[in-house]
């Protein structure tokens, strides 16, 4: 259960009590407000959504799996990315199913994913 369900849950409990319902509704709207969002985004977060679409836009170039030094090489633009920052940010696109890691013997290697 969430902080969020929790305090809905506990107001739902103390209903009676206007107190402690109003603090629970502020601490809920406290909570609405963190929502993470593209507003609430750090200067490096967006910076990073440039940097994932610079990564997509390069893999779709190569017709063949690639790995991030290849990727680094070879691709438009991505010279100025240290080998870490490409290897994180491609772990997320992995994570958000943008991209696919296989491996090739001891080496991983990316390709952009296949729409269903």
């Amino acid at each position: 259960m969430t902080k969020r369900e929790m305090f809905v849950a506990i107001a739902e409990k103390v209903a009676d009590n206007a107190e402690m319902v109003e603090f629970l509704n502020h601490q809920i709207e406290l909570l609405d407000n963190r929502k993470s969002g593209e507003k609430g985004l750090t200067k490096t977060q967006k910076e990073n959504l440039a940097v994932k679409e610079t990564i997509l836009m390069n893999l779709a170039l190569f017709d063949e799996p690639v790995t991030v030094s290849e990727l680094i090489a070879h691709g438009n633009g991505m010279e100025a990315f240290t080998n870490q920052k490409v290897s994180a940010l491609l772990k997320q696109l992995k994570d958000e199913g943008k991209v696919v890691k296989a491996s090739d013997g001891k080496r991983s290697v990316f390709s952009i994913a296949q729409s269903a």
